[in-house]
């Protein structure tokens, strides 16, 4: 199972949607308080990069030596078509300062000392220490898994239909008599949850662990071929 720490970060360097809230600071249109590129520096920062003309960056410019505090908040929303697509929020929130010199023509780039973080996801609720977010590395396959759980999608149903057969007793009174309908919902290194919604409409999710953590796409794919051969056995 993925920590905390680790779903965090990987929220962060993902491509998830995030916006950046700043007590008392409104904007008239969203996006621009939505960083237009975000990163993680060597002690846990995050460096977010803003339209120079965002209220963001016009408010920290002008706190100076003031103390401001900010959040960004991510939301997580799965890449296929499922019921209840938002698979998981968090925020990271601490002192917002501006970092001179960084961006290219029109952009600023601010500075978010990580001082206090939080995730609620499928995995659930947790607090998240500033040293284990700057300690953590995002998940190897952060960068591909909305393309694969696409191609999974389009290419692969009927055999993800099968892996229903490992469930063993959790699925009974639930795949014994058909199939439900089954769309991946989530790719990590350590596994691959579906969700499976029943012909009533009730929705479930089911996680298949991988015999072992992949480093790679190719590891990846051996990974999913034993599922889908343990599926056909």
């Amino acid at each position: 199972m993925p920590s905390a720490a680790e779903r965090t970060r990987t929220l962060v360097q993902s491509t998830c949607s995030s916006v950046l809230l700043i007590p008392g600071v409104d904007a008239v249109a969203w996006d621009q308080l939505m960083p237009l590129t975000r990163s993680v520096g060597p002690e846990g920062d995050l460096f977010l990069e803003l339209p120079a003309d965002s209220p963001a960056v016009r408010t920290a410019t002008h706190a100076e030596d003031d103390e401001l505090t900010a959040v960004l908040e991510l939301t997580d929303v799965a890449p296929v078509s499922v019921p209840h697509r938002i698979r998981g929020r968090a925020w990271v929130s601490g002192r917002l300062t501006t970092v001179p010199g960084l961006s290219g023509p029109g952009r600023t780039t601010l500075r978010l000392e990580t001082g206090e973080a939080y995730v609620d996801d499928l995995w659930g609720a947790e607090e998240v220490e500033p040293e284990d977010f700057r300690d953590a590395a995002p998940d190897p396959l952060t960068g591909y898994e909305a393309e694969l759980l696409q191609h999974l999608h389009a290419a692969h149903g009927e055999q993800l239909a099968t892996l229903c057969g490992l469930l063993g007793g959790r699925a009974e009174g639930r795949c014994a008599a058909h199939l439900p309908s089954v769309v991946p919902l989530a790719l990590d290194r350590h596994g691959l949850r579906l969700r499976l919604r029943e012909d009533r409409g009730q929705c479930y999710d089911a996680r298949f662990e991988f015999p072992a953590p992949v480093r790679d796409v190719n590891e990846l794919r051996d990974a999913m071929y034993t599922l889908f051969e343990a599926a056909a056995r």
